[in-house]
């Protein structure tokens, strides 16, 4: 059993939306962070659990390329150990040095605008998040010669990762989700 329970990111209602990350915490911050993505419905996509392995499917693959992908277009992240799961991806991700999001002219930070910009901040885990979704739903719906079907249920989770003891704790927990996945939270039959 995961030492921890992921909580139901199910759609609801837009009047019932409420943000799951941290009031005030910059999401722009250099650190480690623990991200799990599920899939619509918990529908498994990705593939199957076959002798407590994981073997993706072509929809699996291409989340593992998007994922790489993601490394490559985003100087700002790094990325650590990953799982493709039936109906979910777990992952490990740094966002390292980040200077350029807050943006200065000299020693003097730049006034933000009083435009509110629709979407996640940039350089931020949830624009991370937010262009791998994309990406994969695309590239699925592109291959299943479908349009705008959903792929991923609407938000995701989030940990930061504070110290060494934590991070490695979800590091094994992320490595060894495919031999635990019969008693998986979000196991589906």
């Amino acid at each position: 059993m995961p030492y921890w329970r992921i909580q139901d990111l199910t759609f609801s209602h837009p009047k019932n939306r409420h943000s799951i990350r941290l009031k005030d915490y910059d999401y722009t911050q250099s650190g480690a962070y623990f991200i799990t993505l599920v899939t619509y419905q918990r529908e498994n996509r990705f593939g199957k659990i076959i002798n407590r392995e994981m073997k993706i499917n072509e929809y699996g693959e291409i989340v593992v390329n998007e994922w790489k992908k993601s490394a490559l277009i985003r100087a700002e992240i790094e990325l650590d150990v990953y799982v493709v799961m039936p109906n979910h991806f777990h992952a490990i991700v740094y966002i390292t040095d980040n200077f350029d999001v807050h943006r200065c002219r000299g020693d003097r930070p730049i006034a933000p605008t009083t435009t509110i910009s629709a979407g996640p901040t940039p350089k931020s885990i949830g624009a991370l998040v937010a262009g791998f979704k994309s990406a994969v739903t695309h590239q699925i719906n592109q291959k299943c010669l479908t349009s705008g079907l959903p792929v991923w249920q609407r938000n995701y989770y989030e940990h930061i990762i504070r110290n060494e003891k934590s991070f490695l704790k979800i590091r094994r927990y992320i490595l060894e989700n495919p031999m635990q996945w019969e008693q998986d939270s979000l196991h589906v039959a």
